[in-house]
């Protein structure tokens, strides 16, 4: 079995509260409370802004030592054209993130639906301008980067090809680092609040523990849940984390939280 490193896409959720966050807590006490249950968070926030040094380090004085940040790179080097040429932006955008020291885990790049397979020779320029020493999980969401050039261009820059799973028949698993790096995300806005399990995600669950369990290569891996996903991120998270054998701490309400047991 790998190591599983499990959290929820973000934490700062207003509906969150009174079901998740006791009532008195307050939104500057979230990410410290969520660190008391979960090992690590993927932050989105920073897909919308690159953060300064000094709020990397007030995250990461919030948590545990073995706590561990995974960080969404900034959409105005994802998203936008000529991303060979943007390989300084995002050696700057690294260097601010390693103020979490010990606990910053896999930086995660998601490329735009139209971003296709012939945009593979700006990728390997952009790459090849990027320092070894930072993990780097690579989400494709056009079809064409469904081949084994796509696995050979990263594994030969040391970076994870992202799972994810948006409601839709999964594909191939494909290991191209000693990690590997999911995503539960669901369909975005299908649900009317984010405060409770409205599907029970359990079977497909299981699948994704029994697929990733037969990737021999991987040593560890990150997993993060989106509120999209089945309602209610924490509940499908704790959900994911049983199945793997790991402990769940209560919740203030888990009642309400989860619809299924």
């Amino acid at each position: 079995m790998p190591e599983w490193l499990l959290g929820t896409v973000g934490f700062g959720y207003a509906d969150w509260q009174d079901v998740f966050y006791p009532p008195e807590t307050k939104p500057a006490e979230y990410l410290s409370f969520y660190a008391k249950h979960f090992e690590a968070v993927e932050l989105d926030t920073t897909f919308h802004a690159a953060p300064t040094p000094e709020r990397v380090r007030r995250w990461a004085e919030a948590t545990p030592q073995t706590f561990r940040f995974c960080v969404k790179t900034p959409k105005d080097i994802t998203h936008a054209p000529g991303l060979a040429g943007r390989s300084r932006q995002m050696v700057e955008f690294l260097d601010t993130v390693r103020a979490f020291g010990e606990k910053l885990g896999p930086v995660l790049l998601q490329f735009p639906p139209a971003f296709d397979a012939s945009e593979a020779p700006e990728l390997r320029m952009f790459l090849r301008g990027l320092p070894r020493d930072v993990r780097l999980a690579v989400e494709f969401r056009h079809p064409s980067w469904d081949a084994d050039a796509t696995a050979d261009l990263l594994r030969e820059h040391g970076a994870c090809r992202v799972a994810a799973d948006y409601l839709q028949e999964p594909g191939k698993l494909v290991a191209t680092a000693d990690f590997l790096y999911v995503r539960w995300i669901g369909i975005h806005g299908r649900f009317p609040t984010l405060d409770r399990e409205r599907i029970d995600t359990t079977e497909r669950l299981e699948w994704w523990k029994e697929r990733i369990g037969a990737l021999e290569a991987v040593r560890t891996v990150w997993g993060f849940v989106n509120n999209d996903y089945s309602g209610y991120a924490v509940a499908t998270c704790n959900r994911m984390k049983r199945l793997v054998g790991q402990p769940v701490r209560a919740t203030s309400n888990p009642a309400q939280g989860e619809l299924f047991s």
